[in-house]
């Protein structure tokens, strides 16, 4: 018998044929690896595009200058809560794909991501100052820039569920806002005996304010006007906290040019004892009065156990939609609790000037009336002197012009608070008072609004079954599906016996 015709030559023969299909085998998904790591393709097949960034994010990704690390604080989704869990995946999906998104650019390795439970890791969460159920983002020289995106931003609610995915505006709005060179300042009015940002008190005290903007990647800085009698040309926001005198002219004077010739930005925050406040003339300007009333309120819906206002954000009818800085607490029906607080509502005589835009954001109760002669007690309503509620206690104003691309180009926004102590360090957590405060800024220094990202509906599923066709299921997974595998069985047994 020939070499080539033995049993060993065979197996020979065999063992060969087998080694070189494993060679094979291996080499061709190692050179696909290679090929997929250099020139890999995504689909994204799913019907609402969900692991799909926008072309606008993109873009700023693949212009991103410095390094950004993104920290999650949000508890994990296998913890229990439904909910969280559904939050969680969403969070982890869409920083997935900008993680993605930046190493398929020149921005390579300047996104990461980190997740930190804040009750297992207490120590590395106190260096960095988190707090649960948040999204931080750190930027620039030792993390010197960092921005806080809560939970409440991260979706449009309606009647209490998640009905839209708001995640890709507030990520890509806070990546742009701490990898950019500068930050947005805000210059606190001081000498009329405004709140200190600085002191502890909880009355007048603004040290938790304080500290939040800095939080959100905000500069501060004090300005005394009868000092300084120009607004330094960095000012994002010039903000007046409860001036417990009134401002001179030169200094109304000096805020009307800034916010006319320079597209200024303003927060007003008056006291109701402050008659008159020196800023009639600005105010009159921007289509606002303040009037020079105590805002009471006889109904029990209207009032606290202390004696703070319940005000609620004013939706408005449609097909207006709602303001972005009460965006937040319409969707989530929210209220806030103010303390002495003063009508500010739309100047009746600016009504017809069609290149400002007049907006109340925050009403009273139909039971409230704003007290014209408040130092006398007690309070009663007098229908001949008194304002009858409801009654805006907020109001916003932006003056726009038309540009020749179409289009109107905002020049200038203010947003008139008929109280102020609602920001001091007792109040600011109370209620929405918070949100609303952010939120305007936010309006103010158009820090979200310039993203035209759209939103992500949140798909539901939901599988209805009646009793009896749950019943039927459980007995066709009990005995519909092992009989067929077994039949199956039989048919192949008989078979082979033919």
């Amino acid at each position: 018998m020939s070499l080539f015709h033995s049993f060993r030559a065979a197996r020979w023969l065999r063992t060969t044929n087998l080694l070189l299909q494993a060679v094979l085998f291996v080499t061709f998904f190692v050179g696909l690896n290679h090929l997929a790591s250099r020139y890999a393709w995504r689909f994204d097949l799913t019907q609402l595009r969900r692991h799909s960034l926008s072309a606008e994010t993109k873009s700023y990704l693949a212009q991103l200058g410095e390094p950004v690390r993104i920290i999650v604080t949000l508890p994990r989704e296998d913890e229990g809560d439904p909910d969280q869990a559904a939050i969680y995946r969403d969070v982890r999906g869409l920083l997935r794909e900008y993680t993605y998104a930046a190493d398929s650019t020149a921005a390579a390795g300047r996104i990461r991501v980190d997740y930190i439970d804040v009750y297992q890791r207490p120590r590395e969460a106190g260096q960095l100052n988190l707090t649960a159920n948040t999204v931080l983002f750190l930027s620039g020289e030792h993390d010197a820039r960092r921005r806080e995106v809560p939970l409440a931003d991260l979706y449009r609610r309606r009647d209490g569920r998640r009905v839209a995915f708001l995640g890709e505006q507030a990520f890509t709005a806070a990546i742009l806002d701490v990898s950019g060179p500068g930050r947005k300042k805000i210059y606190f009015l001081a000498g009329h005996g405004e709140m200190d940002p600085n002191a502890v008190d909880p009355v007048r005290g603004l040290s938790e304010l304080r500290d939040a903007l800095r939080q959100r990647n905000y500069a501060l800085d004090m300005l005394d006007l009868a000092r300084a009698r120009v607004i330094p040309e960095d000012a994002a926001v010039v903000l007046s906290a409860g001036a417990q005198t009134r401002y001179e002219s030169y200094e109304q004077e000096t805020l009307r040019d800034y916010m006319t010739a320079r597209a200024g930005r303003m927060a007003l925050f008056l006291q109701p004892a402050l008659n008159p406040t020196g800023l009639e003339e600005l105010l009159n300007d921007w289509g606002i009065l303040a009037d020079d009333v105590l805002v009471r309120d006889r109904g029990a819906g209207g009032r606290a156990d202390n004696g703070d206002l319940i005000l609620s954000a004013l939706a408005p009818p449609p097909p207006l939609a709602p303001h972005p800085a009460t965006q937040l607490l319409i969707e989530n029906q929210l209220v806030l609790r103010f303390g002495a607080t003063r009508a500010a509502r739309p100047a009746p005589a600016r009504a017809t000037d069609p290149g400002l835009a007049v907006t109340p954001l925050v009403a009273t109760a139909p039971t409230a009336w704003g007290e014209r002669d408040h130092r006398r007690r007690p309070h009663q309503f007098n229908p001949a002197a008194d304002l009858a509620g409801p009654l805006a206690v907020v109001t916003a104003a932006e003056r726009v012009k038309a540009s020749d691309l179409r289009f109107s180009v905002p020049v200038g926004r203010i947003v008139v608070f008929g109280s102020a102590d609602f920001l001091a360090n007792g109040r600011l957590r109370a209620g929405a008072n918070a949100p609303i405060l952010f939120s305007t800024l936010n309006w103010l220094v158009d820090r979200d609004t310039l993203l035209n990202i759209p939103a992500r509906p949140v798909e539901r599923f939901q599988l209805a079954l009646s009793r009896d066709r749950l019943r039927h299921l459980r007995y066709m997974l009990l005995f519909a599906v092992p009989g067929a595998a077994a039949l199956l069985g039989l048919l192949v047994y008989w078979t082979r016996r033919k």
